[in-house]
C-alpha cells in the first residue's frame, strides 16, 4: 500500500512540474515577443511587413494632394502681374468674342462657372476657411478698336436716339441743378444692373488712415462680356491706353488718337444724355445752338492738354478724371482715377490691388454688391490711393454729361441727387479747364 501511494504522488508531482515549466516557457516566450515588438517599433523593423501597403496608401494621399495643389495653382494662362496668390484676375486680351476655351459665350460661361463652383463646394463636408470665390476669366474684345483710329467722318456710329420731350429740360430742372442731374440718371439707359451685368465683392471696411488690406480678393467678381460690345463703352475703353500715367510726363497725342477722341464724342452725342446736356446749356446761353460747335467744345474741354506738376502738355481732364495719374513729387500717390471701367480693366491686368471700402459717414449705410456709389482704397502699380470714389456701372456718356453740367452750371461743391444716392459732385477748375471732378457720397 505504501508503495502504491508513493507511486501516485510521483506521478502527480511530475504533472505539476511539467505544467509550471510550460507556464514559465510561455511567459518567457511572451516576454520575448513583447521585447521584440517594442524593439521593432523603436527601430522601424515592424514597418517592413506593411511597407508595401503603407507606401501605397501614402502615395495615394500624396498624389491626391499633389493633384489638388496643381488644380489650385493652375492659372490657365490668365496672367497675374503683382496680384495675391488667392486672387484669380481676369485678363483683357486682344482677340474677339469667338468661342472661348470654355466653349461658348456668356450663358455657357455662366453654366460652366456654376458647375465649377458646385464642384469646389463639394469637399466631403470640410469647409475651406478664408477662400475667395474665383473670378471668371474675362475676354475683352479689342480687335475692332483699330477702326476707331480712322477719320471720324469715315467711321460707323450708332443710330441717333430720339427721346422727344425727354431731352428737353423742364423749367424746374433749369432752375435746380440737382433735378437736372437726377434727370441724367433717369436717361442713362446704358447703366448696368448689379447682379445681372456684373458682380462686385466689397470686402471689409476701413478708415482712410488704415493701411492694412481689408479685401482678400478683387472688387469685381465678373462682368458681362456684352458690355464691351456697347458702342460708347467700347470707344471709351479704347481711349484709356493713350496716356502715360506718370504726372509730369509730356503727352504726345497722335493724329489717330485725336480721331479716336472725336469719334468718341460723336458716338456719345447720339445719346439722349448728351442731347439733354446740349439743350440745357444752350437754353441757358452757355453754348451756341449749333450742335457741331457743341461737339467741338466737348472735345476741347475733355481732351485738350494742359500743364500739371510743372510740365506743360502733360495732362487733360479725361486723363486725370478717368484714367488716373501718379504724382512723383515727394511721396508717390495716385490722383484722379474715378472711373469704374478703368478700375475693372486695370484690376483684370493685375495692376490694381483693391484693399477695401472706406466706412461711410453714417452708420447703417454699408455698401454691398448692389451699391453703385463706392468710396474705396486701392493700390495702382504699387502706389496707394487712400480714398477714391466712383460710380459703378454707369455709362461713359452719363459721367461725361454729369461732370460737364456741374462744371458749367455748378460750383466747387454740388449737392445733387442721383437716383437713390445723395452725392456731392466735387469740381475743381484749372483755369478754363476741368482740373478734377468726382463724386463724394453724402451718406
Amino acid at each position: 500500500m505504501d508503495g502504491l501511494i508513493k507511486g501516485l504522488l510521483d506521478v502527480a508531482l511530475d504533472a505539476i512540474g511539467n505544467d509550471d515549466g510550460d507556464r514559465r516557457s510561455g511567459s518567457q516566450n511572451q516576454d520575448e515577443r513583447s521585447r521584440s515588438t517594442w524593439a521593432q517599433v523603436v527601430t522601424g523593423e515592424e514597418d517592413k511587413g506593411e511597407e508595401e501597403n503603407g507606401g501605397r496608401r501614402q502615395g495615394h494621399y500624396r498624389n491626391q494632394w499633389n493633384r489638388k495643389e496643381e488644380e489650385c495653382g493652375q492659372t490657365e494662362e490668365w496672367g497675374t502681374a503683382g496680384s495675391r496668390p488667392s486672387r484669380r484676375p481676369q485678363k483683357a486680351v486682344h482677340e474677339g468674342y469667338d468661342n472661348d476655351e470654355y466653349g461658348g459665350q456668356h450663358d455657357n460661361n455662366q453654366n460652366y462657372w456654376k458647375q465649377k463652383e458646385e464642384k469646389e463646394e463639394s469637399n466631403d463636408g470640410w469647409e475651406t476657411v478664408g477662400k475667395k470665390p474665383p473670378r471668371r476669366p474675362q475676354k475683352v474684345k479689342t480687335d475692332h478698336w483699330n477702326k476707331y483710329k480712322q477719320p471720324a467722318s469715315e467711321q460707323e456710329y450708332s443710330d441717333e436716339i430720339e427721346h422727344g420731350n425727354n431731352t428737353e429740360p423742364s423749367e424746374e430742372e433749369l432752375a435746380d441743378l440737382s433735378l437736372a442731374c437726377n434727370k441724367l440718371w433717369e436717361l442713362d439707359i446704358n447703366r448696368l444692373v448689379p447682379g445681372k451685368d456684373y458682380q462686385i465683392d466689397c470686402g471689409e471696411g476701413k478708415k482712410v488712415y488704415q493701411k492694412e488690406d481689408m479685401a482678400e480678393g478683387s472688387l469685381f467678381y465678373w462682368l458681362n462680356e456684352d458690355v464691351f460690345r456697347r458702342p460708347t463703352f467700347s470707344r471709351f475703353c479704347s481711349l484709356l491706353d493713350n496716356y502715360n500715367p506718370h504726372e509730369g510726363y509730356k503727352e504726345t497725342i497722335t493724329s489717330e488718337e485725336k480721331q479716336e477722341e472725336a469719334a468718341f464724342i460723336e458716338e456719345i452725342s447720339r445719346t439722349a444724355l448728351i442731347k439733354y446736356l446740349f439743350k440745357y446749356l444752350s437754353t441757358k446761353g452757355i453754348v451756341s445752338g449749333n450742335y457741331q460747335d457743341f461737339k467741338r467744345m466737348m472735345t476741347n474741354l475733355w481732351f485738350d492738354l494742359y500743364g500739371r506738376g510743372g510740365t506743360s502738355s502733360c495732362s487733360s481732364a479725361f486723363e486725370h478724371v478717368f484714367v488716373g495719374e501718379i504724382k512723383n513729387r515727394g511721396e508717390q500717390e495716385v490722383s484722379g482715377f474715378h472711373n469704374w471701367l478703368q478700375f475693372y480693366l486695370e484690376e483684370a491686368k493685375g495692376r490694381v490691388d483693391y484693399q477695401g471700402y472706406i466706412f461711410p459717414r453714417r452708420r447703417g449705410q454699408m455698401p454691398d454688391s448692389e451699391t453703385q456709389l463706392l468710396t474705396i482704397q486701392f493700390e495702382w502699380n504699387g502706389v496707394l490711393k487712400s480714398v477714391s470714389s466712383t460710380l459703378v456701372g454707369v455709362s461713359p456718356e452719363f459721367e461725361i454729361a454729369l461732370y460737364t453740367l456741374c462744371y458749367y452750371v455748378g460750383g466747387e461743391d454740388n449737392q445733387v441727387q442721383l437716383g437713390p444716392y445723395p452725392v456731392n459732385i466735387k469740381c475743381y477748375r484749372f483755369g478754363n479747364k476741368i482740373g478734377s471732378v468726382f463724386p463724394i457720397a453724402e451718406c
